[in-house]
């Protein structure tokens, strides 16, 4: 409700506007008429209710429309407060009185509600009154005042409307923000052929281009510009329809953008050749225009480049990154569900990695379906443009190897069922045989069938010039996850400051490798795991040579072998001879996470990581043999809880580097991703060079979670319904694992002033888990290769948010 001393200021204001016009609200010789119209800090655009024309009644209409040549105007505004008054303070059915609309204009033969006259008009509000006397029981209110308090508290109370609701979470503005309601003279852009309304930008909020950009609508008023009622005009043609006003528009539309400092979105309506200005806020714009207009304005010094820092969203610089669709396409959405990994792509449908391998051997663009996807199934994710999964959450494994891989991903794909006997899927009623067209929309969590033109992404020369701000401006550097050659010339090329990750296990895979690995496990001595090893040897040394060579200058941070051992077999009803099923069964535990994995599966097995150390050692040896510059390596040993692990494989480690006359491993370290590593870094810290959170298992270990089980069942109650804000395996858990990661480097560095921090897990791109490592001072931060430049930015505006730290120094004077 609107208290009684608001309601008496606006009584108050109401007879100040009286007093400033002339006009009298409720007068029907000379009426005032009013607008109300919402105001909320940040705009919502389309998401808060307007009630127009308020103070016409069957008095006003009648004294107005005396005058013949204003009938039309008079009548076609009281039949648009009834519609809207109706719907927004009523609560009728706005389609009710469309539908009314469209029936009497299809029996006078009308194509457009302007071509109505007066007399069209007198029957459309009587058709208007008996609809809203059916539905409220009352007719509409004729005290002009009753409908201004009527419509001021229904624009207060659609902030809780649920398209409200859902744009707030969408864009995280806290509902407790609140909106204000604005009370206006109405002025008429359908008061006659002079009279005009219209929505212009300061630069177009497509591209970024400077120029008014914008379209307008002869004898029109409110929404009909955006409503699509009837098609506007390029305000190019104002020019000439409007030629005074155009140059007043021009005029003041650059002044608010000079006032305000940014692209604004400005309402128009020309009232018998009077321009006015009815309200102006900071345009919505795509990724594209913002990062051009905000270089632009740095470059026409309206603002610094701190402020153009700080218009852009880490999460906008993603969108530039990925393919997109093209949005002037025609689509068939199938289905939808959750949006894991941005970008578009089509492709022909393949329902295991074999198949999707096969395929794009062929040159086929390849869409992987599948139920769900597990580390088996990376050389059919490697080979696929796009993935999606019938299960699965934004942190599974198909999302966060679609996210790594710079591939569009949709997980949870509402209605997928899969019959792998048949080789078809069913989605939305649609059957879909394997080799069918398929798009995936992984930034609209969209799965359309056929094939839909993308646009191409990439760097521009604006977006370098930002990133290059951002570099200036950050405290944290950004490294990447990087496990191939190609992924480190993708981070490199994106402006990566190295690679923080590299997991060798990725590295095992593949026709030529896997079965050597096999072998390895199913060895029946030590004699037959070395005679493995050794032949892979040349494979992992191959594969480091390259990475470093791609990252020269730079650091590259090896993981030693990690998963368990069970990963690289078969499942046990594939297991192709008894030897190899009982091995399966001897390596089978009741949770894999918690077991023989990282430095245990090193201090039970040394020799897997010796032969590791070995290839890092020669591939280096070799590349500062070549090239004259020596790698900058570092390894780190995972999952380590206790400081007599570190020294062991530390010893193990130097060791090997000593009997291959190694220098170029500058830095050992460990990975901390276990509560007591975090609680006991000190202890680690006078072992280790370097920490690296892996915050993945940091949060299903400090959690009690298992990400593969939460996603998709009791995680999501959680977040439905408020127990958690966040996906913690998406953004860090600050009070929980945030707690244990503050304590690790307090601790850390009070034993060893040299250590070096950085994050390496999922986390490590997302923006708000890098503001927070920025505030617990760490070194750097990696991610996959295409959230590098999402990192870069958000490490920028982190440094900005602290004020004073991080601030704007040009590196290149």
């Amino acid at each position: 409700e609107v208290p009684a001393e608001v309601v008496a200021q606006i009584d108050e204001h109401v007879r100040g506007l009286e007093a400033k016009s002339g006009l009298v609200f409720g007068g029907a010789a000379r009426p005032l008429l009013l607008s109300v119209r919402s105001g909320a800090a940040i705009s919502m655009p389309g998401m808060m209710d307007t009630v127009l024309d308020l103070g016409l009644n069957d008095g006003v209409v009648e004294s107005l429309a005396a005058d013949r040549s204003r009938a039309r105007f008079a009548l076609d505004s009281y039949r648009r407060l009834i519609q809207m008054y109706g719907n927004v303070v009523a609560g009728i059915d706005a389609a009710r009185f469309e539908h009314l609309l469209e029936g009497l204009k299809a029996e006078r033969g009308a194509g457009t509600d302007v071509d109505l006259g007066a007399d069209d008009l007198r029957d459309l509000i009587a058709r208007y009154r008996s609809l809203y006397l059916e539905e409220t029981g009352a007719d509409f209110p004729q005290d002009p005042r009753t409908q201004l308090l009527g419509a001021v508290r229904a624009v207060f109370a659609s902030w809780n409307s649920p398209r409200a609701r859902t744009y707030r979470r969408t864009y995280a503005i806290p509902d407790e923000l609140g909106t204000a309601v604005n009370v206006m003279r109405m002025v008429f852009g359908n008061m006659d052929e002079r009279s005009a309304t219209g929505v212009c930008f300061s630069r177009d909020p497509s591209t970024g281009a400077p120029g008014l950009c914008g379209e307008y609508l002869v004898d029109a008023q409110g929404e009909d510009v955006v409503a699509g009622i009837r098609r506007p005009s390029s305000l190019v043609g104002m020019q000439a329809d409007f030629p005074e006003a155009y140059a007043q528009l021009e005029r003041t539309v650059g002044l608010l953008e000079r006032h305000y400092r940014d692209v604004q979105d400005v309402e128009f309506t020309i009232e018998s050749g009077h321009l006015f200005i009815l309200q102006t806020r900071s345009a919505k714009r795509t990724a594209v225009a913002a990062v051009r207009a905000a270089v632009a304005m740095v470059e026409e010094r309206l603002i610094a480049p701190e402020e153009a820092l700080g218009r852009i969203e880490p999460e906008q610089v993603e969108q530039l990154l990925h393919p997109t669709l093209d949005p002037r396409a025609d689509v068939d959405v199938l289905s939808t569900g959750l949006a894991a990994s941005p970008g578009a792509a089509s492709g022909r449908v393949a329902f295991d990695p074999e198949t999707a391998v096969r395929m794009s051997a062929d040159a086929e663009d390849v869409i992987l379906v599948r139920s769900e996807t597990s580390p088996d199934d990376i050389h059919g994710l490697v080979a696929a443009r796009g993935i999606v999964t019938a299960h699965g959450g934004i942190a599974s494994h198909a999302a966060l190897v679609a996210r790594g891989m710079g591939k569009p991903c949709v997980a949870s794909c509402e209605g997928l069922v899969i019959d792998e006997h048949a080789r078809t899927a069913t989605l939305a009623g649609v059957t879909l045989a394997e080799g069918d067209v398929l798009t995936v929309d992984g930034t609209g969590g969209r799965v359309i069938r056929g094939a839909v033109e993308l646009r191409p992404a990439g760097i521009d020369a604006r977006l370098a010039t930002l990133l290059g701000w951002a570099d200036d401006t950050a405290a944290v550097a950004v490294r990447a996850n990087a496990d191939t050659p190609e992924d480190a010339s993708t981070a490199r090329r994106l402006g990566a400051r190295g690679i923080g990750l590299c997991r060798t296990e990725h590295m095992f895979f593949g026709e030529e490798r896997l079965p050597v690995v096999q072998e390895m496990i199913l060895a029946a001595d030590a004699a037959g795991r070395q005679d493995a090893l050794d032949r892979l040897l040349p494979f992992q040394q191959e594969d480091f040579e390259q990475l470093f060579e791609t990252m020269a200058g730079l650091p590259v941070t090896i993981r030693l072998l990690d998963p368990p051992l069970h990963e690289f077999l078969p499942p046990l009803e594939q297991a192709t001879d008894a030897r190899m099923r009982a091995r399966i069964l001897e390596l089978r535990e009741a949770n894999p996470m918690l077991g023989t994995r990282g430095c245990r599966l090193g201090i039970e097995w040394p020799e897997i990581y010796e032969m590791q150390v070995r290839a890092i050692a020669r591939a280096a040896n070799a590349v500062t043999g070549r090239t004259g510059v020596a790698p900058e390596a570092e390894i780190m040993i995972p999952l380590v809880a206790f400081g007599e692990e570190l020294d062991r494989l530390r010893g193990l480690t130097e060791r090997t580097l000593a009997e291959e006359d190694c220098q170029a491993v500058r830095a050992i370290g460990t990975m901390i991703e276990l509560p007591r590593a975090c609680v006991r870094a000190g202890e680690l810290a006078r072992r280790a060079d370097f920490f690296s959170f892996g915050t993945n298992d940091l949060t299903q270990t400090a959690l009690g979670l298992s990400r593969d089980d939460a996603e998709g069942a009791f995680l999501t109650e959680y977040l439905e319904s408020g127990v958690l804000a966040h996906d913690p395996f998406a953004t860090l858990d600050q009070e929980g694992v945030g707690e244990l990661m503050r304590q690790a480097v307090e601790g850390g560095r009070a034993a060893n002033d040299r250590l070096e921090i950085g994050i390496c897990g999922e986390h490590g791109g997302d923006p708000e888990s890098i503001a927070f490592c920025h505030r617990l001072g760490l070194d750097y931060v990696s991610c996959s290769p295409y959230r590098v430049p999402v990192a870069r930015l958000a490490a920028a505006r982190a440094a900005l948010a602290e004020g004073g730290a991080g601030a704007y120094a040009p590196s290149g004077g």
